[in-house]
């Protein structure tokens, strides 16, 4: 259940500042509204995540997966640019998940 609603706050987030790109300085109605919404469901998603996981665990997913998601966003659909350095940043940031959770909680 826990891995489940940390899956739907990071689904949130990504949709939140994906948005927020649009939201032109929040000076645009929807994508604003979108973004603040998208933020409110994270938070909450996160907070009854922690219910069930550790704080270290379920950030370092959340803020990682979000991190990995929206730099592929950005490249696939808002025409950043992609190469090695991005990539393997990319690749940094799931790793230093990977190994935090590996780490193992007591």
């Amino acid at each position: 259940m826990g891995y489940g609603l940390l899956a739907a706050a990071i689904a949130a987030e990504v949709a939140g500042t994906t948005a927020m790109k649009y939201s032109e300085g929040f000076t645009r109605l929807w994508p604003s509204l979108i973004t603040v919404v998208g933020y409110l469901i994270a938070f909450t998603l996160l907070a009854q995540t922690l219910k069930t996981l550790s704080v270290g665990t379920a950030y370092a997913i959340w803020s990682g997966a979000g991190t990995a998601a929206i730099a592929a966003i950005g490249m696939v659909f808002m025409d950043e640019s992609v190469n090695a350095a991005r990539l393997a940043g990319i690749a940094l940031v799931i790793a230093g998940v990977l190994v935090l959770n590996l780490g193992g909680a007591h």
